[in-house]
């Protein structure tokens, strides 16, 4: 495939995507939650300047990856709601419809999804470590 070339795809395969991927923030969001609080119970127990900094580290981090997450709900469902505007103004045609693929959207889910791992697998390790 060239650059010029643009995957067309189906409406229904847009908004399947759309699903996963606000399914799967939504999931990760919580998790920050959980990974959150267990960030306070060590700092309850262990008050050291170089464990209290380790958790400041992870904490910073996991404030950019709401941020993210919130940036990217935002972003799909701009693109969401277009393809809803679209399906009502031509909903005898939208079926058979081709829409050009959401390669950003999905380049960025993909990118947040290996950079959330790595921070997750990091944290993991760190508590490991301090068990």
């Amino acid at each position: 495939m060239t650059t010029s070339t643009v995957k067309r795809v189906h409406i229904g395969d847009l908004h399947n995507d759309h699903k996963l991927w606000l399914n799967t923030l939504d999931f990760c969001k919580q998790e920050i939650d959980i990974l959150e609080h267990r960030m306070e119970e060590i700092a309850k127990r262990n008050t050291h300047t170089d464990v209290m900094a380790e958790l400041e580290h992870f904490q910073n981090q996991y404030i950019r990856q709401r941020e993210v997450i919130d940036e990217l709900r935002h972003e799909l469902k701009l693109h969401e709601n277009g393809l809803v505007k679209e399906a009502l103004d031509n909903p005898v045609a939208i079926d058979h419809r081709l829409f050009g693929d959401h390669t950003a959207h999905r380049d960025a889910m993909h990118t947040f999804e290996k950079l959330y791992s790595e921070l997750k697998a990091e944290f993991m390790r760190w508590l490991a470590k301090r068990m």
